[in-house]
């Protein structure tokens, strides 16, 4: 069986400076490589067939036959790392958290523990007759997030 450390390397040197990065490897079972890459200005088609070529004239089919799938993380895929975070800082993201609770709103930032998220609200001040909308800053730890993705809206 073919190695996930082994591939991830190769996939780092491999993409060097294309400005591409490294999202997920994953080797399953009969030996089918998956390499999923992202780019903080999109990944083209070019990016994946040029890592295709680079990581099949480096694994030798006649020590180990292989199938390998090389892929850009799709716009609905969950967050996987903070560089995928931190590209998406002023967008809508929907997070779901490992309690349950769903919850939608700006990506106000990321870091290395977690990220805030800016929501909207509707509260009723005291003595007022209408709910108004505010905004709050709602922080969340890596930990509790059980996947956070790129919310798509069409208005």
């Amino acid at each position: 069986m073919i190695e996930k450390e082994v591939v991830s390397r190769l996939v780092e040197d491999g993409l060097g400076a294309s400005g591409c990065y490294l999202v997920d490897v994953a080797v399953k079972p009969g030996n089918v490589i998956v390499v999923e890459i992202d780019n903080d200005e999109g990944v083209g088609i070019d990016d994946c067939a040029a890592l295709s070529r680079y990581l099949e004239s480096r694994l030798d089919r006649d020590v180990e036959d292989f199938e390998l799938e090389v892929g850009s993380a799709g716009v609905t895929s969950p967050f996987k790392t903070l560089r995928q975070y931190l590209k998406n800082v002023g967008n809508e993201v929907e997070v779901l958290l490992k309690s349950g609770v769903k919850t939608t709103g700006i990506l106000k930032s990321a870091g290395e523990s977690g990220v805030v998220l800016t929501v909207e609200k509707q509260v009723k001040p005291d003595g007022a007759k209408r709910k108004v909308t505010v905004q709050e800053d709602q922080p969340y730890a890596f930990d509790e997030i059980k996947y956070a993705k790129y919310r798509i809206r069409f208005k």
